[in-house]
């Protein structure tokens, strides 16, 4: 059986096979990481894999997870950050409005 040697940031050195170690493959490849459960304090240690990493799990019999991000969540965003205020702002908004089409374009109108 194939031993696959990992550290523990408690534990230090630690040995597991390929079924202790969760590989997970981004669509984005900066975003791919290895996981495991540490045999000996039972932390869930995770660290970011490389293409070599990954080329190394792949060939020690450890599984793949495919992980595939929409292209929205990689967008740029500008501009201020939604609050807790401005959800339950919008929420009252919501719950006064019978005609929400309507609002809508008015809102549109009131931009350009």
């Amino acid at each position: 059986m194939t031993t696959i040697k990992a550290s523990c940031p408690c534990c230090g050195d630690v040995e597991l096979t390929p079924k202790q170690v969760r590989l997970v493959v981004c669509s984005a490849k900066d975003r791919s990481f290895y996981a495991f459960a540490c045999p000996q304090c039972r932390d869930e240690v995770r660290k970011a894999a490389s293409e070599d990493v990954v080329a190394l799990l792949v060939s020690g019999g450890v599984a793949v997870e495919r992980w595939i991000i929409p292209a929205e969540a990689m967008e740029e965003h500008h501009g201020a950050t939604i609050a807790w205020d401005d959800v339950l702002d919008f929420a009252l908004v919501l719950d006064g409005c019978d005609d929400l089409a309507g609002l809508a374009a008015r809102s549109l109108r009131s931009v350009r």
